[in-house]
Formats: C-alpha cells, sequence, structure tokens
C-alpha cells in the first residue's frame, strides 16, 4: 500500500494514482478542472471545532491526532472511512490531497499513518 501526500496546490501527476482530497472545504484559488482529484470524502476531514483549536500549532499536534482519529471513528465519518477502505483494497496508490500549508502537521499526514498503522 502506497500512500502519498501532495498539497492541492502542487501539480497531479500521472503517478499519483488516484487523488483524494480530504479537507472540508476546496482549496481557494484552485480550480477543479486543475486539481484532477478523483475522490473528495469530506467526511475525513477534521470537524470545523477541531480544525479551529489546532490552528497547525505544532505543539498541539500530539493531541490533534487523538481527537481527530477519534473523530474518523465516529458515525459522522463512517461513510467516507468506508469509501477510503474500498479505494485502498482496489488500487496500489494512492495520493490525499490537502491545502494546509504544514507538510508536516495536518490531517493527511495523521490519516496517512493511521491508515499504515493498519487501524483503518
Amino acid at each position: 500500500m502506497d500512500i502519498r501526500l501532495k498539497r492541492a496546490y502542487e501539480t497531479a501527476a500521472r503517478s499519483d494514482g488516484p487523488r483524494v482530497l480530504v479537507d472540508r472545504i476546496w482549496p481557494r484559488g484552485v480550480a477543479k478542472a486543475d486539481a484532477d482529484i478523483a475522490h473528495w470524502l469530506k467526511g475525513l476531514a477534521p470537524s470545523t471545532e477541531l480544525r479551529k483549536w489546532f490552528g497547525h500549532d505544532p505543539d498541539k499536534w500530539a493531541e490533534f491526532q487523538k481527537r481527530y482519529l477519534k473523530e474518523l471513528n465516529s458515525d459522522d465519518a463512517s461513510d467516507d472511512v468506508q469509501a477510503l477502505k474500498q479505494l485502498l483494497e482496489e488500487k496500489e496508490r494512492i495520493t490525499l490531497v490537502y491545502a494546509a500549508k504544514d507538510t508536516e502537521h495536518n490531517n493527511a499526514v495523521a490519516l496517512r499513518d493511521f491508515v499504515l498503522k493498519d487501524r483503518l
């Protein structure tokens, strides 16, 4: 299983595999035609409250991951979690697409780590 991460502002590549947007809102300034998004799984994004609380503060990273993974295990996210599971079974490689400037502390990183630890 190969899960790549890429900012929405980076150019799509054929090697990306299916590109899955994991943000609740569409990235500003990115045309839908240019983004080459195969799936937009809004339910995999952290809640607005959690996202605002976190504010991409590296000091809150560990707590953010705990709270975010709790949200992923809720009924609200279950349909999109199932869709991601299905996609991972069907495809050798996928790319999780996100808009955050911080490439090390964002929901796509936490989601990939969660999946690779075989918790999904």
